[in-house]
């Protein structure tokens, strides 16, 4: 079931920024939606044993960070490598939102969220977040569309 769910849903490719006072972090994550236009409110699938999903229920924020199709790479780097060990900012430029989640300037485009809940959803937690902050970086650019092959 999960295989054919896998590649018949579609996704783009998004990095889920966060900071704390000590620690700024992001994840690869696919499972990204909007969820609300009045507020608009967008939300985020994470594992709980993904370092950013503490992070981000202690920061109160999270940025979801739009790929281009041609940032694959990227999109690797920040979900092949854990944060906990590995600085994923490294060489990465990056600037800060309104409320201080990084946000990468390669990005096609950003939307800083404050944390409005989080609910328990089988092997993940979904976090929704009113959009406090958002902007197009790259106008021309084709977002990165998630293919299971491509990762794993």
């Amino acid at each position: 079931m999960q295989d054919i769910v896998s590649k018949a849903i579609v996704h783009g490719v998004y990095i889920i920024t966060t900071r704390t006072k000590e620690k700024i972090n992001g994840m690869t994550a696919a499972w990204v939606s909007q969820v609300s236009l009045k507020p608009t409110m967008l939300m985020v699938a994470i594992a709980p044993a993904r370092f950013t999903h503490g992070l981000i229920k202690e920061s109160g924020y999270f940025a979801v960070n739009t790929l281009s199709k041609n940032q694959i790479e990227i999109a690797k780097l920040f979900g092949f490598k854990s944060g906990r060990k590995h600085d994923k900012f490294q060489n990465i430029p990056y600037f800060d939102a309104s409320n201080g989640s990084p946000v990468l300037m390669d990005a096609v485009a950003y939307f800083e969220c404050k944390l409005i809940d989080d609910f328990k959803a089988g092997d993940h937690s979904i976090f929704t977040g009113t959009v406090t902050d958002a902007k197009i970086l790259k106008k021309d650019a084709e977002p990165l569309i998630f293919k299971w092959d491509d990762y794993f």
